[in-house]
């Protein structure tokens, strides 16, 4: 009974040491039994993703086999979402994430889950059986089933204390916005599309701002190779939408996002890659472009009324 109460009590000592990293969000929608089946299938549709009310991914679903795996029935993932993944939307401390799910079909019932799991800097190892040891570096695990026909949302509060602390979540929140506000933001997404252009000095800052820890980009690379440069050369344009044609959003937080009400935000002829030479070039192009121009664009205003891009 002794050396019981010392292992538990060197557990607990070492559970409460244990640094969070991260925490993971798994969503899958599926028909099928996970209790009793070994596989499940998943639900044809689309995901959409919030972080304390901010859009902040889009995935599409499709139907396919996934497998159910271990003793607590856990099903093969069709969204994975990490918070280390979410930038500077992520907040030090209490946070919201929400995940809509609309099916293709409106009228065929189905079920969804949603798992989640703090991943820790520390190891834990279960004995299970003589000889059978487990080991993991998560806790907090958790999940919610839901059955559903049509549209389906998750909502989850979560603490991420390993969020950096920018000062603009300090914000106040927007609650409204004048024509006034609206200019400087269409102005913003405009300057934004003209930064392609040489020399790219501003497209190569903000290629500099937009790494994250969770995303480092080879900057040194991009300008040595002269990968702007090159699909400029080839005639590569971006352009910004009129001022009717973007949408604001609202999201109760500092953050407004903007976007086009049709289609990307930015526009970019998909012929021109045609011109580019090499397919490597051509990816490597693709995905610069796609960290300098997004589908959306957020921004915050401070106490003096200024607005600036955050992400």
């Amino acid at each position: 009974m002794r050396r019981l109460i010392v292992a538990l009590l060197l557990l607990c000592s070492s559970l409460a040491s244990a640094k969070v990293l991260n925490i993971e969000f798994n969503f899958t929608p599926y028909i099928g039994e996970p209790a009793k089946a070994d596989h499940v299938e998943t639900v044809p549709g689309k995901a959409a993703v919030f972080i304390n009310n901010v859009p902040v991914a889009e995935q599409e679903i499709a139907k396919r086999t996934v497998p159910v795996l271990f003793d607590n029935r856990e099903i093969g993932t069709a969204v994975w979402v990490p918070a280390s993944s979410m930038g500077s939307a992520l907040r030090q401390g209490k946070n919201k994430i929400r995940i809509e799910f609309i099916p293709a079909s409106a009228k065929a019932p189905y079920e969804a889950q949603l798992r989640w799991a703090s991943v820790t800097d520390q190891v834990t190892r279960t004995e299970k059986g003589p000889g059978q040891v487990t080991s993991t570096n998560q806790s907090d695990e958790g999940a919610e089933v839901k059955k559903s026909v049509g549209k389906v949302v998750f909502e989850r509060e979560f603490v991420a204390d390993f969020a950096a602390d920018l000062p603009w979540h300090h914000f106040p929140p927007v609650t409204a916005l004048t024509d006034a506000d609206k200019a400087q933001l269409t102005s913003m997404v405009a300057a934004r599309a003209e930064s392609f252009k040489p020399d790219f000095a501003t497209a190569y800052q903000l290629l500099k701002n937009a790494s994250t820890p969770g995303m480092q980009l080879d900057l040194a690379g991009i300008q040595k190779s002269k990968i702007l440069n090159k699909g400029y050369a080839a005639g590569i344009r971006v352009g910004a939408p009129a001022a009717d044609k973007l949408d604001f959003v609202l999201t109760g937080n500092p953050e407004v996002v903007i976007r086009s009400k049709a289609g990307a935000l930015f526009q970019i002829d998909p012929k021109a890659f045609g011109r580019i030479k090499g397919d490597e070039l051509q990816m490597g192009l693709a995905m610069v472009l796609g960290v300098l121009y997004p589908p959306q664009l957020v921004a915050v205003r401070d106490a003096a009324g200024k607005w600036a891009l955050v992400y």
